[in-house]
This record gives C-alpha cells, structure tokens and sequence, in this order.
C-alpha cells in the first residue's frame, strides 16, 4: 500500500458531509407546463392556466418518504418565469391564477408538507426567465436576487437551491450574463447552512439526466483556476487552484418527461430500472434526484406514487439490514461471517470527514481462497457492489493505494434472500 501526505486533501463541510447521507432527493417539476402539455413554457402563458383543483403537498411528501427520500425540491421557477409562490416583483405568479382564489402559495404549502413528514426542503430557481421584461440588463440580476430573498426568508430552512445552467434568450431578445457571485452571497447570507447545487459550489452535476454516474465518481474534484473565481470564491475552503470537495448529483425522472403529460402515463419506469439507476448512483459515490411530476390535479399520479412504494420496498428489502458489518483502519479490512451466506452485495463507505483517501483497492470474497469479486478507483461515501448470491463465509477491502491511513466507516454484506 502507498500512502502520500493528507495535508491538501479535501473534506467535506459539515453540510456536505450531511447532504450525502441523505442519499436520495426528490424533485417535483410543476407549474403551467403540467397545463399546456409542455416542458419549456415560452412565459406567455396566461397565469389563468395554473389551477390544480385537489393540490394536497402533503400527499408529494408522503410519497416521497415511502420511497426513502430525505429532501424534496420544489420548481418555485421554472424557465417560464411563473412564480409559484406570491412574489411581489412580477405579476406572472400564483397571486394572478385562480387557484386559491389568488391566496395560494405552493411554495410554502410544500414547506410545511416536509416539516410535518420529517422531509429536507430545498427550492430550484431558474435564473432563466422568458417572461421577465429586464432579461438580458443589469436590471435582472437586481431581480432575480430579490426572489431569491423572498425564497430564502419566508418558508424556514432551506437545506438545497438549484440553479439551473440554461441561459437562453428572454423578452428583450439578449442573453443575461448571471452574476454568480452575488447570488451564492444572497443564500451564504439568508441560508447558511443550504448547499447551492449544479451551477454552485457544493453540489455539482453528474453530467447527464439519466441518473447514471460514473463508475469512479469522485467527491474531490480539480477546478480551473480563472474563469471560475466567482465559483471558486464560494467552495469551502477556499482554494486558488487545486482540489475542492464538490460532490456530484445524480438527476433523473421518473418519467420521459420533467413535467406531467397524460401521455407519459404508461412509461413510468419500472422497478428494474430505479434499482439500476441507484445502483449507479447511489451505489457510485453520488446522490440520487429523482423527479416526480405533479398532475394537472396538483397529486403525484396514482402510477408514480405505486411505482415509489415499490421502489422503497425494494431498497429496503436488499439493503435495510446487513448479514454483517464492520469498519476500520489501515490496509486490510476483514469481515467474517458466522456461517456461509449467499452475497448478493457489497457495500463500502469511507471515512468521509477525512476526505476521499483510498485510491486504488480490491473487494475480495472468502470460500476455501480469497478471490477478487470487485475493484475500484475511488469508494468516498458509499460504493455498493452486487456480486451474484455467491457463497461466502468473508470478505475484505483491500487498499492497493491510498494518501495516508485508510478510514473505512464501514463493510457490509447484503443477501436478498428472505431471512
């Protein structure tokens, strides 16, 4: 085993380190699309549209805590520019629909739904906005930081904000320049302890939305120096150059679509292809984010609510409760079973407060020899490896590499078997 000097390598923030145990998030895309037929409104449309006539957030949160979700987010904006709380800078918003009567605030129903059901609450803002006149001026980045104070100082904690990457033309036919930099010290200031995720500097994007990371997804990640100060400015602890903790969030839904279509209702995916997505990303190193698109009645479809309970049912069947565990230091770690089991996974999760150390390692399976089931780069906060319901009476974690003593906060072995 090598072992390389620790000093520069990067560890999460308390924040961060919390964020990755949650593991799973959802999403909920909703807003005048789910009326039109849509998935990019053109902010046009007529606020008259927006009326779900049975919105009940709690059943979102219920749903969403079955399948084992720890946070929900809300489209409070999408690119369309309605606001589906009661801003008081645009009239494009809720207060201008007859939902409600014009009273209603879906941003805070959704805030009380995952207070009451014990659910993280987080806000996606698209700093993209058709509908707003000074798109594209100075003037904007004025406004988008004023929603962005209404969002962050009415509903409580905010534990995530998305910011969504688009930037496409708005009513004044220009292009914004976004200043980033004042928007991560808006929500620095207002929300300390939120993560800003994608276009941030906590959370970044897997790269796709098909919720697939890549098979060593590593948590430490090297940003270029320049032309991502503003960026950089914001990474805890600051660094001019070099490695930052940066993990990576794994978004999908659940549907082809982001928001609801009736037509999308027989193309939900099925259970095999949730366990496969968090296989890859859970089981990579990355959190899931898996959206849910309300209805045009303001519920999560009869479909997707049933295809979430599976969901959780499965996971917790496969990975609820361990033959065996263990966790240590060094470069062995070694556990023995009380008797031959079927293994169907291995799960290996380091130390993470002490960064990502393990750089090279093999998983190893015992039944008369040792012999190789799995090997990796990078194992960070959790790798989950299905290794076929073969017999074993051991395993072990093998470092072949690692900068400093290896932390192993745990080793654990899943059979699928009914007890």
């Amino acid at each position: 085993m090598v072992t390389m000097d620790t000093a520069d390598i990067p560890r999460p923030t308390p924040q961060q380190a919390r964020w990755q145990d949650l593991e799973m998030l959802a999403f909920a895309h909703f807003g005048p699309n789910a009326f039109t037929d849509r998935e990019w409104g053109e902010g046009t449309e007529d606020p008259g549209v927006f009326d779900p006539s049975e919105l009940d957030a709690g059943q979102w949160a219920r749903a969403c805590r079955a399948a084992g979700m720890k946070m929900l987010i809300v489209t409070a904006k999408h690119h369309d520019g309605f606001c589906l709380w009661p801003s008081g800078l645009t009239e494009h918003s809720v207060r201008k629909s007859p939902w409600r009567d014009g009273k209603g605030d879906l941003v805070g129903e959704v805030s009380e739904a995952c207070r009451e059901y014990g659910l993280d609450f987080g806000v996606y803002l698209s700093p993209w906005d058709r509908h707003e006149e000074t798109y594209g001026t100075s003037a904007y980045n004025r406004h988008f930081i004023g929603q962005l104070e209404e969002l962050l100082t009415r509903y409580g904690p905010v534990a995530e904000v998305w910011f969504d990457g688009a930037c496409g033309e708005g009513p004044s036919g220009k292009k914004q320049e976004y200043d980033w930099g004042a928007y991560y010290g808006v929500v620095r200031r207002l929300q300390p302890d939120a993560l800003i995720a994608i276009c941030g500097p906590d959370i970044r994007w897997v790269g796709n939305e098909s919720g697939i990371a890549r098979e060593d997804e590593a948590s430490s990640q090297e940003v270029p120096a320049g032309d991502e100060a503003p960026l950089r400015k914001f990474q805890t602890p600051y660094q001019d150059g070099g490695a930052v903790w940066w993990p990576a969030e794994c978004d999908v839904s659940i549907r082809p679509g982001w928001f609801y279509h009736a037509s999308q209702d027989g193309e939900v995916k099925d259970l095999d292809k949730l366990m496969e997505i968090y296989l890859s990303s859970v089981g990579r190193n990355s959190n899931l984010l898996l959206n849910i698109p309300p209805d045009k009645r303001g519920l999560f479809h009869d479909v997707d609510v049933a295809r979430l309970e599976e969901f959780g049912r499965e996971v917790e069947r496969r990975f609820g409760e361990s033959l065996a565990e263990t966790s240590g230091t060094g470069g062995t770690v070694e556990l023995n079973l009380r008797r031959p089991e079927a293994v169907d996974s291995v799960v290996v999760q380091e130390d993470i407060s002490d960064g990502e150390r393990i750089s090279d390692f093999v998983v190893q399976g015992h039944s008369g020899s040792w012999r190789d089931l799995a090997a990796g780069k990078v194992i960070g906060h959790k790798r989950i490896f299905e290794v076929g319901g073969k017999e074993l009476d051991a395993v072990r974690l093998v470092v072949r590499e690692s900068r400093g003593v290896p932390r192993v906060g745990r080793l654990a072995v899943f059979t699928s078997e009914p007890g």
